[in-house]
């Protein structure tokens, strides 16, 4: 596959109101990450929100509830996006708004078919899997979350502050990768009973989540906790347009990490917990008055 890597096509109306529909599935889908994606300087706003949008797209297809979007339908959906996003990658252009602001944000930071693939492997597996093993776990949430955090970190090093003085892209990225595999994991926990009850899915090997207890809660946590630490280790080595996003978003993770681990195992089976708007307002405020440094 060809990529051109770090050119774009200069910005036309077209790329501007696909960049603008990203923008509008971020903000609708994910208010935490919304909020977080504020602090991030230009162009790494954009281009994160271009990634985050091509996400929360594949995401929807394989897990709309919707019944009558059988499993065929939603294979054959996900095939032709993957396709588009191939298409697009070697043309830059799609006729999907959303495919079209991800392939113009990939072309321009680097961002090839070596975190791409993956992604869509984990998407695809979302269509069969009912209970994972440890090995397709974590084959899971390298593609559907580490391999996210590694486009952003593309974003990150590809930024004009970035040149000179950061840490080159090899020693960032397992820690970029911790962090994706952080948030993933904490939505997992939250979002159990919807996982189970609805979409019938048990994402953590050998978990009953009928029995769940506070002690597979600890468990699951403590592992966690282990990947917001390493991430968090990395944090000060990212250039300042991308820093006080990522410790505000690492912070508002952290701060739901501690509320599960306060949270009796059985109201987290029953629903699904947040962190209240007017903390991650404080946690976004906390990160701002941290700076650049």
């Amino acid at each position: 596959m060809t990529f051109f890597v770090g050119r774009s096509a200069p910005r036309s109306l077209y790329d501007a109101v696909s960049e603008a529909s990203s923008a509008i599935v971020i903000r609708e889908y994910s208010s935490s990450f919304g909020l977080a994606s504020r602090l991030l300087g230009e162009p790494v706003r954009t281009q994160v929100r271009n990634i985050y949008a091509l996400v929360r797209v594949a995401d929807e297809i394989v897990d709309n509830p919707d019944p009558t979007l059988d499993r065929a339908a939603r294979s054959t959906m996900l095939e032709w996006l993957q396709d588009d996003v191939r298409h697009a990658l070697r043309t830059g252009y799609s006729g999907n708004l959303v495919v079209h602001a991800f392939a113009r944000t990939a072309l321009g930071v680097g961002i090839e078919d070596d975190v791409v693939a993956p992604f869509f492997a984990s998407m695809r597996m979302d269509l069969d899997t009912t209970a994972h093993t440890q090995d397709s776990f974590e084959r899971y949430v390298h593609g559907s979350a580490e391999v996210v955090g590694l486009m952003c970190l593309r974003a990150f090093l590809a930024a004009p502050d970035a040149r000179g003085g950061t840490r080159p892209y090899d020693e960032l990225a397992p820690g970029a990768q911790r962090l994706g595999a952080a948030f993933q994991k904490l939505n997992f926990v939250r979002d159990l009973a919807d996982d189970h009850d609805v979409l019938r899915r048990d994402y953590f090997p050998g978990l009953d989540v009928d029995a769940f207890c506070d002690a597979d809660r600890d468990r699951i946590l403590d592992d966690i906790d282990a990947d917001l630490a390493a991430a968090a280790a990395v944090v000060p080595d990212l250039p300042p347009s991308s820093r006080r996003a990522v410790r505000a978003a690492h912070a508002t993770f952290a701060e739901l990490a501690c509320r599960l681990r306060a949270t009796p195992a059985p109201e987290i089976r029953r629903t699904r917990v947040r962190v209240p708007t007017p903390v991650k307002l404080r946690l976004v405020a906390g990160a701002l008055r941290g700076g650049g440094s």
